[in-house]
């Protein structure tokens, strides 16, 4: 069995049909459990698209936002929403960030931290640009429990034989492994939370083309014809849908917050 490619956003459109509606909901609930007060400055580490930026926008009143992505096409199409909004737009790495040190108010990484292939150098960057006394914090799917949008998905390509990419430091997902490494790094009044979120679609076709042709894996490409509609089947049969046909999936995430030193 040969070992699947890396995930990557790389389509930005792609991104907004199968992840942005999960970010917004899960986004949500981490900034009304973060409460920042107005007039911060941000990082938006790993900001796609822009989903989560457009929360903080809309909720949080920042003085400004800097987000930065590995992917020029998500920046792209984040460039075309913020065209005139007080966003500062980047392509970068998480784990070596184009920014002076104690330059934010609130370094955030949203649904972003087990994609980075160091978790902890990705973390210790967030901390390094934060200013004294301001807030880290981060969320993602809760992997090793299961919670993430695309379990189904991955379980049903496992049990085909097909390899499903994980993200490289799912390990990052759990909560003891959070709290250890906000605490390494010297952060106080660590707090957690777990957040969760559904979704639901209007049928069996919708969830399809969201979760699975939009999947950044580009797995219905890599498949036979005989494999996609066993793989179509296996899904079908294990999502239930309602009288109307819609189908509902619910997904969990781990979040963290803390302070930087004074």
């Amino acid at each position: 069995m040969s070992s699947p490619e890396p995930i990557k956003f790389t389509d930005g459109a792609a991104y907004e049909r199968f992840m942005a509606p999960w970010s917004r909901s899960a986004g949500t609930l981490f900034l009304d459990w973060l409460a920042p007060r107005p007039g911060l400055a941000w990082a938006d580490i790993g900001a796609g698209n822009g989903a989560f930026t457009e929360l903080l926008l809309a909720k949080s009143a920042p003085s400004s936002v800097s987000a930065i992505d590995p992917s020029d096409a998500q920046i792209a199409t984040a460039r075309q929403k913020f065209a005139a909004k007080p966003v500062e737009l980047s392509i970068g790495d998480a784990m070596a960030l184009p920014y002076d040190s104690n330059r934010f108010d609130a370094a955030v990484m949203a649904l972003v931290l087990f994609f980075v292939p160091d978790a902890r150098k990705g973390a210790s960057e967030m901390v390094r640009v934060t200013k004294p006394g301001g807030m880290v914090a981060s969320y993602t799917w809760d992997i090793m429990r299961g919670g993430t949008p695309t379990q189904p998905l991955w379980e049903e390509l496992d049990a085909l034989g097909v390899p499903a990419a994980r993200p490289p430091s799912a390990d990052i997902s759990r909560f003891e492994m959070l709290k250890a490494l906000w605490a390494d790094l010297g952060l106080r009044e660590i707090e957690t939370r777990e957040l969760v979120v559904e979704r639901t679609f209007t049928d069996f076709d919708d969830y399809w083309l969201s979760m699975v042709v939009s999947s950044p894996s580009g797995v219905v490409g890599k498949l036979s014809e005989a494999q996609a509609a066993e793989l179509k089947g296996r899904l079908r049969a294990r999502l239930p849908a309602s009288v109307s046909g819609a189908i509902t999936v619910h997904a969990s995430a781990t979040a963290i917050k803390g302070r930087k030193a004074a």
